[in-house]
């Protein structure tokens, strides 16, 4: 009797243990269908964070434009989201195509400032039907509607700045030339602050000629005009590489008593304001650093479906040399 019943424990005990073995195996991550969807979204979820922006702007040899890269890619370094640059070298054409190149390599976002601001319209739609949001930095594209967002400067208050010091040095009046640039809405918009703030101020337009805001082709411009006109009493350039152009084409033909305008606050330009005798006279100034930050704020608010503002226009001021220390000449302000 005693051995049957041991028996029995015997075979009870073994089989409590057989159980206890199989619930182990049910219990592992493999098979714990609920774990793995937990894990699977996390993992989604992280993936939904980081994005891919894209940068193309008019041309990557201009300080300017450098400057407003390095503060883009800087403010995306911090939030560990990637920059993929493109430097179309100031041809329309070229831009479109790495726009294209862009949408193939599946940015989330664009940010843009177009190198002819009707032409670009083609990569906008290409970029619209690809549903990327774009960013319009710097100076607007003629169809507003196909951008998200635009940040840059106050560009009529730079140039009016420019007129304002004009009348105050030449309260007479006098001869000008301007040198702009018809494809950029934002020098035409400097040009026309420029022009409104001289009207009936006494002074006659020589010369207009559109130098692509290129200090190459700015400067074989000034020499041409130099060599027809022996008078003139001001030049105003539609950005600072123009100006530098200008200067550069004055001092090869021995010319100086002409004050030379510029709109962007460059070291460059800023330099050349602590020179004695200078005829850089003074730079509406842009601060390509506060645009930058302001374009990466916008762009993540926009793909993460914050709210945001629409057009954004960083406030712009008057350098000349009394004033210039103030900002040093080493970097952008």
């Amino acid at each position: 009797m005693k051995k049957w019943i041991l028996s029995v424990f015997v075979m009870v005990l073994a089989a409590c243990m057989l159980l206890v073995g199989c619930k182990k195996n049910v219990g592992t991550p493999e098979d714990n269908a609920v774990e793995k969807e937990e894990a699977d979204g996390t993992e989604e979820a992280e993936q939904q964070d980081t994005y891919t922006f894209g940068y193309s702007c008019i041309d990557m040899d201009n300080p300017y434009f450098e400057t407003l890269q390095m503060s883009i890619k800087t403010t995306l370094d911090e939030n560990d989201f990637q920059l993929i640059t493109k430097n179309p070298g100031s041809d329309v054409n070229l831009q479109i195509e790495q726009i294209q190149e862009m949408i193939e390599q599946e940015v989330d976002a664009v940010f843009l400032c177009p190198v002819d601001w009707e032409k670009i319209t083609p990569a906008l739609e290409a970029l619209r039907k690809a549903d990327i949001p774009v960013i319009n930095i710097d100076t607007q594209v003629k169809d507003t509607e196909l951008v998200n967002a635009y940040i840059g400067s106050d560009n009529k208050k730079a140039g009016y700045l420019c007129g304002e010091d004009l009348i105050e040095q030449r309260p007479d009046g006098g001869k000008i030339v301007i040198l702009e640039c018809p494809s950029l809405n934002s020098i035409n918009e400097r040009i026309t602050g420029f022009e409104e703030a001289i009207i009936d101020a006494g002074f006659e337009v020589l010369a207009r000629a559109d130098v692509g805001a290129q200090k190459d082709k700015a400067q074989s411009e000034m020499e041409n005009i130099l060599e027809q006109y022996s008078q003139i009493d001001a030049v105003m350039c539609g950005n600072d590489q123009a100006a530098l152009g200008v200067l550069q084409a004055m001092k090869d033909a021995g010319r100086g008593g002409i004050l030379v305008y510029g709109v962007d606050g460059s070291p460059g330009v800023k330099s050349e304001l602590l020179k004695p005798g200078t005829c850089m006279a003074g730079t509406g100034a842009q601060s390509p650093i506060n645009i930058g930050k302001k374009a990466v704020e916008t762009g993540i608010a926009i793909l993460e479906g914050n709210d945001y503002e629409k057009e954004t226009y960083v406030d712009t001021f008057f350098i000349n040399k009394n004033n210039v220390e103030m900002y040093g000449t080493d970097g952008w302000q």
